[in-house]
C-alpha cells in the first residue's frame, strides 16, 4: 500500500521546500507580451525544477510514501487564451523539464496525479462550463503527456468529480469527446454533497472509480467496508491497476478522538463535516482506512505529508483499536 499526500511537501517548520510558483490573471494581463512570456515561462521553469528536486527526496523515502498529487499550477495560466499562445511558442524548451521529471518519477516507481479544480464539471448542463471543463482536463493531459504518461491504461491518474445536472448521461457525452490520452488516465470520485458513490459507479466501465470514504460518509452517514460488494465494483473499474482511494476525517473539535462519529449526535451540520482536519488523529478511522488493503491512499489533510508521515508511522505500529 502507498500513501500519498497532495500538492505541498512540508518540512518539520511547515515550509515548502520546493513550492510551486504562480501568478494572478490581472497582473499577466498587466504586462507587455514580452514581459508575459517572461513571466509564465520563468515561473514554468521554477516549477518543473522543483518538481524534480521534489521527486528526488521522494526517492529516498520507503517504497510506500513514494506517491504524490501533482499541483495543477505546474503551468500558470496555461488555459488564459492570451497564456495559451504564449505557452505554444515557447513550451518546446521546456520538454526536456518535463521528460526528466517523468523519467525519474517512473524509475523510482513514484505513483503520481492531477486533481483539476471542482469548476471542472464534465457533467454540467451547460454547454461553457463543459467547455472549460474539457480544456482544463486536456491541459492536465498534456502535462502527463510531457513526462511521458497516458500511454497505457492509468499510468497516471487525473481525477474529477462527476457533479453536475446533466449527471451521468452528460459525463459520458463529455467523456467521449477527450483526447485517448485523457481517456486512458481520467478517473471520477463520488463527492459528499451531490454524487453519491452509487451515482459514480455509473461510469465504472468508462474509467476507474475513486472511492472517498470521508465524502462518502458525510453524504450517506456510513462508514462502508472493504467488503461492501461496491468496493468489489470500484476495484473491478481499475482493469487489474491497484485502485486509489481518498482519505480525510473532519477537522478536530467536531468529532470525538476515538471511535467511529454518530452525525446524529454531533450537532454540526455537514457544511462543517466536509473540511479536513490537520492531522489523522482518531485510530479508529485510521484503522478502518487502512483496512482497505487492496488499494493506495491519498491523504486528503492539511498536513500533507507530515499528517501522512504520521499516518504511515501507526500503521507500521501494528496498533489496532477498531473491528467492523
Amino acid at each position: 500500500m502507498k500513501l500519498g499526500f497532495a500538492c505541498k511537501f512540508l518540512d518539520p517548520d511547515l515550509k515548502q521546500r520546493f513550492p510551486f510558483k504562480a501568478t494572478t490573471r490581472t497582473r499577466f494581463l498587466s504586462l507587455e507580451s514580452e514581459a508575459r512570456s517572461t513571466l509564465i515561462y520563468t515561473l514554468s521553469a521554477t516549477n518543473l525544477t522543483n518538481l524534480y528536486l521534489l521527486f528526488q527526496e521522494l526517492a529516498q523515502l520507503p517504497p510506500a510514501l513514494r506517491m504524490m498529487r501533482i499541483g495543477s499550477d505546474l503551468l500558470p495560466l496555461y488555459t488564459v487564451p492570451e497564456a495559451t499562445a504564449l505557452y505554444k511558442e515557447f513550451l518546446p524548451e521546456l520538454y526536456p523539464l518535463f521528460t526528466k521529471c517523468g523519467e525519474f518519477a517512473r524509475a523510482n516507481d513514484i505513483r503520481l496525479s492531477f486533481h483539476p479544480g471542482q469548476y471542472s464539471v464534465l457533467a454540467s448542463d451547460n454547454v461553457l462550463v463543459v467547455e472549460r471543463a474539457l480544456e482544463d482536463v486536456e491541459y492536465h493531459t498534456l502535462c502527463a503527456t510531457l513526462m511521458g504518461y497516458g500511454k497505457t491504461f492509468q499510468d497516471f491518474k487525473i481525477n474529477i468529480h462527476m457533479n453536475g445536472k446533466a449527471g451521468f448521461a452528460g459525463f459520458k457525452s463529455a467523456f467521449g469527446r477527450l483526447s485517448p490520452e485523457a481517456r486512458r488516465m481520467l478517473t471520477v470520485e463520488n463527492d459528499e454533497i451531490s454524487c453519491s458513490l452509487d451515482d459514480v459507479l455509473q461510469a465504472k466501465d468508462l474509467c476507474p472509480i475513486v472511492v472517498d470514504i470521508h465524502h462518502h460518509w458525510v453524504k450517506e452517514a456510513e462508514f462502508i467496508q472493504p467488503s461492501d460488494s461496491r468496493i468489489e465494483q470500484v476495484k473491478a473499474s481499475w482493469r487489474d491497476v491497484r485502485p486509489v482511494m481518498h482519505y480525510s476525517i473532519s477537522q478536530e473539535g467536531i468529532i470525538p478522538e476515538q471511535g467511529f462519529p454518530e452525525q446524529s449526535s454531533l450537532g454540526v451540520p455537514k457544511t462543517k463535516l466536509r473540511a479536513h482536519s490537520d492531522f489523522f488523529f482518531n485510530p479508529t478511522l485510521n484503522d478502518w482506512a487502512l483496512s482497505f488493503a487492496d488499494f493506495d491512499i491519498m491523504c486528503e489533510v492539511k498536513m500533507k505529508n507530515l499528517a501522512r508521515d504520521r499516518l504511515y508511522e501507526y500503521a507500521l505500529s501494528g496498533v489496532t483499536s477498531c473491528s467492523e
